[in-house]
This record gives C-alpha cells, structure tokens and sequence, in this order.
C-alpha cells in the first residue's frame, strides 16, 4: 500500500527548549543549548560539554510511581510522547488499544537505568548478578513504557541504532499505518549524560573535546574537530491521511519518502552510499531533486565525513543549488533522537516559512554548501530532506512535504 501517512503531533525535549514552542523559538534565534555538563562533574573526561536538557523535573511531569522505574531517557521519552498525543488530539483511552502501537529507535538503551540496578545487585554480591544482567542495556524500555503508560497494544518495536535509526524507525511506523494501523507513535530521545554513559562515550575518539562552546561543534568549518553530545529528541505522531482528515486533526505534514543504505566495508575503495540514500528516499516520495526547499544536513562535524556528505549533496543537487541547514550546532548531536529532532524542525520550518540557521559556523567554500548561517533564511518551503548517517557506515535519508504542498 502507498497511503499517504502525516504527522499530526510534535513533543520536543531538547537542549536549546523544553517542549516544540520552546524549542523552536530558540532554533530559530539560533540559540545553543551547549554548555559545560552539569549532571556529574566531568574534570577527569577529555570531553566535558554536552547538550543537556534545561528545566525538567521529573517529579512534576510524571507520576510518583513510575520514577522509580525509568531513568531521564524513558522520563523525557514518556513526556515528550504525552505532549505529542496532545498535540495531535489524541486521547489514547478513546481509541482501540490494538489500533495504536510505538515504534522508537535508541541509542543508550536505558543504559543509565541498567547501571543502577546492576549496581545495587552488585552491592549485594556477585552471585546476584548473571552474565546477561552484566551488559544492562535496555533497548526497548522508551517503546514499553510508552506503551504501557497509553495502552498501546498495536505494532511496537525498536530501532536499535544512533543517529540514523531515528529516520529508521519513523519509517517503520510509515510502513504499519499503511498496514492498518491507526495510530503510531515514532521517533527517540535518548540521554547518554551519565557517568556510565559518558566512559562509553569517551571510547569512540569523535567527540570534541574543546572546552569553548561556540567552538567545539563546527561542522562544514576548518575547526571541525568532532562532534558535542546531547540528550532528548522528538517524538511524532503518526495517522494515515484519511484518517486525520476525518477527524479535522491538524496535519504538520506527510513522511513523503525514505531511503537507507550502508556503506562499503573500509579499504574496499567503494563509494560511500550517502547519495545512494538520498536518491532512493527521492524516488520514493515522487520528488525530483529541484523540488526539495531545503535539506537538514546530518552534520558530523568531522572532515572526512562532512566532505563525504557535502560531496553527496552536491552531486544529488548540484553545487549551492539547496539551502542546508543543521540546527544540531545548537543542541549537539542526540544519537538516535537526533534525526527525530531535525524531522520536528523540518515541519515547523515549513509551517513558519524559516530555515533555521546553522551556528557558529564559516563553511569550507570548497564543500559548495549553500549554508545557512547566522540567521534564519525566510524561504517557501514545501519539500525538505532530512539526511542521517549512523557510526558504521548506516545512512538513512527522509523526504518530507508540508500540507500545503499538495
């Protein structure tokens, strides 16, 4: 089935704004969420900025029962997809609980939860403790206890994944509603802003560890020099057209089209797949490379991979033939909720006619990006590609088209 599928509900928790408005007010005004990590105190890290949600308390978001169950991950999670369903209209004990599933992508897995409760096993000795419990990693805790918390007994899964996972799972969710189903909530959040976290993280040699927030995540620039972290993302509400129509529900706009690849093995001498992405996720959505307003760069903020995806862009659109954006240089880069997150900006975008700038960033002139930066850009904008790349060579690409596009 081809139904056209829309997103009718936005729930943001990021960096720069808690809540979509919040969040979106700030993007716009190019105001970062980077700072020096608050949560733990993180001297004796290399790295030591990081995007960190401001202002939530779980204690006034969520009943007194459930926090000792979950960690900031699946408590921002379980927010943002109330603030989604609400958005959308939606009052979940209306609907039929096999009509309404959650399908959402991680990262950390409740990596933060899991070390707590290995910790406390381990306080009461070893033979408490199985070689299972020892990786104490949840990947589909923010999926359960969403479902749980609404009564959602539909398809349900998780993407298991960083960065372009995120694109990943809403396609997923594209694929069950043109299955039937009515209802499905998508996207991530994830946190990796723990002490357990961050030694993970520390292992992977990409992160910054400039102490300057304005100059630790440049992407596209001649200071890049790897990537800042950051916690939260976006969760979507997904209805088929018809549906959200008939109920005079408010349409952000369609998941138009999606493509994913995966890069040759390094020292084979392939390409990289990027481009690849890009064209299939164009054929899918019926669009031609001229019809896309502008494109919601995946923004690695490392040489080698931002020549690779400037080069694909080019290639795809020809050289500053696209506006490019990456509001990530505002709130860091969220692994699995960080594409979810640009999906969210990608449709307010369009709603207000604005392509939010890119921070703190001179590009390379020889990368040919038409990037926006410093301020926002008024634009028509009916068509955007939001373009995703996981470590390991994943590469997801996603076409979306505001309402008014049709």
């Amino acid at each position: 089935m081809t139904a056209a599928v829309v997103v009718t509900g936005l729930g943001v928790a990021a960096p720069n704004g808690l809540g979509t408005r919040a969040y979106w007010a700030a993007t716009r005004a190019g105001k970062s969420g980077i700072a020096r990590i608050t949560r733990f105190t993180p001297d004796q890290y290399p790295a030591r900025l990081a995007g960190e949600v401001p202002g939530f308390v779980a204690e006034e978001q969520l009943p007194s029962r459930l926090l000792p169950q979950t960690d900031r991950m699946t408590q921002l999670a379980l927010v943002a997809a109330d603030w989604a369903l609400d958005d959308a209209g939606i009052r979940p004990q209306d609907l039929s609980a096999f009509d309404m599933g959650v399908i959402t992508a991680s990262f950390s897995g409740g990596f933060e939860f899991g070390q707590g409760e290995l910790a406390n096993l381990w306080g009461k000795g070893s033979q408490y403790v199985s070689a299972y419990q020892s990786f104490a990693w949840f990947y589909a805790v923010n999926s359960g206890q969403i479902s749980i918390r609404n009564g959602m007994k539909g398809p349900s899964g998780v993407v298991v994944a960083d960065q372009a996972g995120g694109l990943d799972a809403v396609a997923q969710a594209r694929r069950q509603i043109r299955k039937g189903t009515n209802l499905i909530v998508s996207g991530a959040v994830d946190a990796t802003i723990c002490p357990w976290g961050w030694v993970a993280l520390q292992s992977s040699n990409r992160l910054s560890t400039c102490e300057e927030p304005a100059l630790a995540y440049r992407p596209f620039d001649e200071g890049a020099r790897g990537h800042v972290p950051g916690e939260g993302g976006a969760i979507l509400i997904l209805e088929s057209a018809s549906a959200a129509r008939a109920r005079g529900a408010r349409v952000y706009g369609e998941i138009a089209g999606y493509g994913a690849t995966f890069d040759p093995r390094p020292g084979s001498g392939g390409e990289p797949a990027l481009r690849a992405a890009i064209e299939l996720a164009l054929v899918d959505a019926g669009v031609a490379a001229a019809e896309v307003d502008v494109v919601f760069a995946d923004a690695a903020g490392e040489p080698e991979l931002d020549r690779a995806e400037a080069d694909a862009l080019a290639a795809v659109f020809g050289p500053r033939a696209v506006p490019v954006t990456a509001p990530k240089t505002m709130t860091g880069r969220l692994y699995s909720g960080a594409a979810p997150l640009d999906l969210a900006a990608a449709f307010l975008a369009m709603e207000e006619g604005l392509i939010p700038p890119t921070v703190n960033v001179d590009p390379v002139a020889e990368y040919q990006l038409d990037l926006v930066v410093s301020a926002p850009r008024p634009a028509e904008l009916r068509t955007a590609l939001v373009v995703a790349r996981g470590h390991g060579g994943f590469n997801s690409a996603m076409v979306v088209r505001s309402d008014r596009a049709e």
